[in-house]
């Protein structure tokens, strides 16, 4: 419960008027990110998402990559799009990553990653980051068509140890300029969070430096709100998580599964107001499970969300 205990802060929040149709939008072109081992507990894959729609991979250190190949595989033969994680600390060097592109594309047809440090600290060859990945060629030469790279609107501890954004910001200029001089599309996308407010300060920065990446903002699925606590403090949340807490503070809420409704409207009505910003789309992490996340995209995309 100490986790619980910290000052009361003031809120601030976002002035809106609710529009479901703003959140349908912004809901468009949804993306999902899965894991082999929570996929192989579902059975049938249609109806999921939308036919053609964006499915992420996360390769967690010590997943075989057989088992990453297969579970992209059967996405592609159920007709998503398969994005899979090449995290740059777990791959030993260029061989790895040639034979690992070679058996996406020979298996799953895949065109796309997400290429990315990867949650381990110490490298395990010849890369340290994403952008020696990226440096490497190995995505033009196989013809990838889209390249996704991490954004971190709360800043990251393991980049910039000292709490500021230097190093990251740093890191987002030169895969800005890197997507000048790929022919694949380029976009961020960010680890997820609970308030939209330090997302779009975030995305106005990047924008005010000339980073003109679009942005998919990443939000955790409906769940628990303990399970939330838990991923978010695991994966490094930052000032967003008070939303859970000042939720957690609610004996009669703790209950109830929170939904990313919320900051789904807020993140919606500031793309409605500023057609301009940089905030692309919305990536999902099933936090609370598959089937929950995706029926509560198509709730929303009906209208029938409370």
């Amino acid at each position: 419960m100490a986790l619980l205990q910290f000052a009361r802060r003031p809120d601030r929040a976002i002035a809106r008027t609710p529009d479901p149709r703003a959140s349908a939008a912004l809901l468009e072109g949804v993306s999902l990110e899965v894991m082999p081992r929570t996929l192989a507990k579902v059975d049938d894959l249609s109806g999921l998402l939308p036919a053609g729609s964006r499915v992420y991979v996360a390769h967690i250190d010590g997943t075989p990559i057989d088992d990453m190949v297969a579970t992209a595989a059967r996405l592609a033969h159920a007709g998503y799009s398969v994005m899979p994680h090449f995290p740059a600390r777990i791959i030993d060097g260029p061989d790895m990553l040639a034979d690992w592109i070679a058996r996406y594309q020979g298996e799953a047809d895949v065109t796309e990653a997400l290429v990315l440090a990867g949650g381990v600290t110490t490298p395990r060859g010849a890369f340290d980051n994403s952008m020696q990945l990226l440096e490497t060629g190995a995505f033009d030469r196989a013809g990838f068509t889209r390249l996704h790279v991490a954004g971190h609107p709360e800043g990251n501890r393991d980049i910039d140890p000292d709490g500021s954004e230097r190093a990251v910001m740093d890191a987002a200029r030169w895969k800005a300029t890197f997507a000048e001089r790929t022919d694949a599309e380029m976009a961020m996308v960010t680890q997820f969070a609970f308030e939209a407010a330090p997302v779009i300060a975030w995305t106005d920065r990047l924008k005010a430096e000339g980073i003109g990446l679009p942005v998919h903002v990443g939000l955790a699925g409906p769940a628990k709100l303990q399970t939330l606590i838990r991923f978010a403090i695991a994966c490094g949340v930052g000032p967003s998580l008070r939303v859970l807490q000042r939720r957690a503070r609610d004996v009669t809420r703790l209950v109830q599964p929170f939904t990313p409704d919320g900051i789904l409207g807020d993140l919606a009505a500031h793309k409605a107001a500023h057609p301009d910003s940089l905030i692309a789309g919305v990536h999902l992490f099933p936090l609370g499970g598959i089937a929950q996340a995706t029926d509560w995209v198509r709730a929303q995309a009906d209208g029938t969300s409370a």
